[in-house]
């Protein structure tokens, strides 16, 4: 049937430029093929190329400007209504100074909880981050991040003394689904001394996996003094007729 040979020479292109984004060939800003270029190498006609190309742009993978051409974009999440927020962003967006400190980093065996978060074997290693993000000299947060060096082995070989992890993986690997989860504890002694705050006061727990087709790619912790955050909520109350 033409129809269906058409549609199956379009999804080649598509899941072939979709690969080398996820595989990290193609990183984010990094310049798509033309279609007449894709229509040669794939032996189809220029529409065909013309479809897979459109169709990744309106699913955010890529961004494409007249005259510009197509780029990978710089975040190429599978749904735009929860992006991973930048905390040099958030400081800096109300006028304090972005502090970064990289306080620990190491390759090991995680533990039973970061292994389960990666889903690794019990003889996996993974690299250990630990970074302390402030505002103009104000502990802001803690992070805790385990990179999972089966998904993005190029981490071992990052030092993260100047590049915050959460930055150089926005720009090193797209992910396609992120999982966050926020809730709230007491500040244990460790965190207390990094964060100046007393020992016991409430902290918001941000927990952070995010996952490309290698499976996932980073656990993260980050904790923040509560006296930073609240939460408010409103509406107008409609009156019943």
């Amino acid at each position: 049937m033409p129809g269906a040979k058409k549609q199956k020479a379009y999804l080649t292109v598509k899941e072939a430029v979709l690969g080398r984004i996820r595989s990290g060939e193609l990183k984010p800003g990094d310049m798509i093929p033309k279609e007449e270029d894709l229509a040669r190498d794939f032996g189809c006609a220029r529409m065909t190329a013309h479809r897979a190309l459109r169709e990744l742009a309106e699913e955010g993978v890529i961004e494409r400007r007249k005259r510009a051409g197509s780029r990978v974009a710089l975040q190429t999440g599978r749904s735009a209504l929860f992006e991973i927020p930048r905390v040099d962003k958030e400081i800096e967006a109300t006028g304090a100074r972005y502090g970064y400190r990289l306080l620990e980093r190491k390759m090991t065996q995680p533990a039973a909880l970061p292994r389960a978060r990666l889903e690794l074997a019990p003889k996996d290693r993974a690299l250990k981050l630990v970074c302390l993000h402030s505002a103009s000299n104000t502990p802001f947060q803690l992070e805790e991040r385990w990179i999972n060096l089966k998904a993005i082995p190029a981490a071992a070989e990052e030092s993260f003394e100047t590049a915050s992890p959460n930055l150089w993986l926005l720009n090193a690997l797209p992910w396609s689904e992120v999982e966050h989860v926020v809730s709230a504890l007491n500040a244990s002694r460790w965190a207390a001394e990094h964060l100046e705050v007393p020992e016991g006061e409430a902290l918001l727990l941000v927990e952070r996996r995010t996952w490309n087709e290698g499976g996932v790619i980073t656990y993260a912790r980050f904790l923040h003094p509560g006296r930073f955050f609240s939460l408010t909520t409103g509406g107008k109350r409609e009156m019943a007729v």
